[in-house]
């Protein structure tokens, strides 16, 4: 295998990694014994269930932790410029993707050290995907402020750029405020715009449902993923559009 800074993407949720992580990974991850992680037991859990026999107590963990530091992080990737393979695991999907991991990718490319992102699931382009909204033009905003009036005119901005460049607009929120965002977004947007919810994707409570704010209003509550469970429990990704 070639000597360079691997991104491993891991499950979305309670999923077979069987079913949304391509066999050449796990040739990959037997390889590398140095890994760049958000959270190293979760890490090593996934090792596991990639392989039984991962020789996890042979391998080297370095945390990446909630703030960003370019000096620790660019020790790090020390192993790598000695010429050996590592890896970088994030909790959930792809690193650096809405998720820790591109501070220490732009080291990697300041230092010209090789790169190589690995096939796996990505819930925003799996949300674009199952969404029936624009694919050609979209953009992914993280996470919109908490307070009340600041939300709503966060909102108001998205759906004006999504009305008038045709762009679709992403956004995430914690799961426990899902519902708060999506009383928001009915009493906030307008009734012809459109709504996707993609919530619990690749596990057994995905839901993927778009209508206009009319239409969900008519709808009313509560939402239920595909299982049964309540999506103020799931993680899911607002999507909105003309």
């Amino acid at each position: 295998m070639e000597v360079a800074l691997y991104l491993i993407p891991v499950t979305l949720g309670e999923t077979g990694i069987e079913q949304v992580i391509p066999s050449y990974n796990h040739d990959i991850i037997m390889g590398i014994r140095h890994f760049i992680v958000e959270n190293i037991r979760s890490a090593r859990r996934f090792l596991r269930q990639v392989d039984r026999e991962f020789p996890i107590d042979d391998s080297a963990f370095y945390e990446m932790g909630k703030h960003a530091d370019e000096h620790q992080f660019s020790q790090y990737l020390q192993a790598l410029r000695d010429g050996k393979p590592m890896g970088v695991i994030s909790e959930a999907g792809c690193p650096a993707v809405a998720d820790p991991g591109a501070d220490i990718v732009a080291i990697a490319q300041r230092q010209n050290l090789r790169v190589i992102p690995l096939v796996g699931p990505c819930s925003m382009i799996m949300a674009v995907m199952g969404s029936g909204l624009n694919g050609q033009s979209f953009a992914f905003n993280g996470y919109l402020p908490v307070d009340d009036t600041d939300r709503a005119k966060a909102l108001k901005a998205l759906e004006t750029r999504a009305w008038n460049e045709h762009q679709t607009q992403l956004f995430i929120e914690t799961p426990y405020r899902n519902l708060k965002m999506f009383k928001t977004l009915l009493s906030t947007l307008r009734p012809q715009t459109r709504l996707c919810i993609a919530a619990g994707i690749t596990t057994a409570d995905e839901f993927i449902h778009t209508h206009t704010i009319a239409e969900w209003k008519k709808k009313g509550l509560p939402l239920k993923g595909a299982g049964g469970t309540d999506l103020s429990k799931v993680p899911a990704i607002f999507l909105i559009n003309k």
